[in-house]
């Protein structure tokens, strides 16, 4: 059997502001936490180890001492559910989200960052 993605880390200055920011975007909930890291996941579904099938990933916000300086190299794209793009990137941008240009030209995603400055996009389609 292959490796399943189960974890994406993201170093950051303030885990758990970071934490309740996603957990905002993604309908997810803190699973673990001490001052220094914060874990999010789904709570519909069981821990990703003990699955046997694909499971939605967790997110853990580990405290580093350096700030975010260059664009990322890897981002989260999220996909809105139940309403359209225009509409998902308004409440974004409510939850703290801003507008952030990395080059991305005319394309039908639109690129938000979180309230650290990392970027993610918000796809065009809605997937259920």
């Amino acid at each position: 059997m292959a490796s399943k993605f189960t974890e994406l880390a993201i170093d950051c200055a303030d885990p758990h502001g970071l934490a309740r920011f996603w957990c905002s975007v993604l309908d997810y909930e803190v699973q673990d936490e001490d001052d220094e890291t914060v874990t999010i996941g789904s709570s519909t579904v069981p821990e990703g180890r003990n699955h046997p099938g694909p499971v939605p990933p967790t997110l853990t916000f580990a405290r580093v001492p350096e700030g975010k300086t260059v664009k990322n190299r890897l981002h989260i794209d999220v996909n809105p559910t139940d309403r359209e793009q225009d509409d998902e990137v308004r409440r974004l941008l409510d939850l703290g989200a801003r507008h952030t240009d990395v080059g991305q030209g005319d394309e039908s995603w639109v690129v938000l960052a979180d309230p650290e400055g990392n970027e993610f996009c918000v796809l065009a389609g809605r997937h259920p």
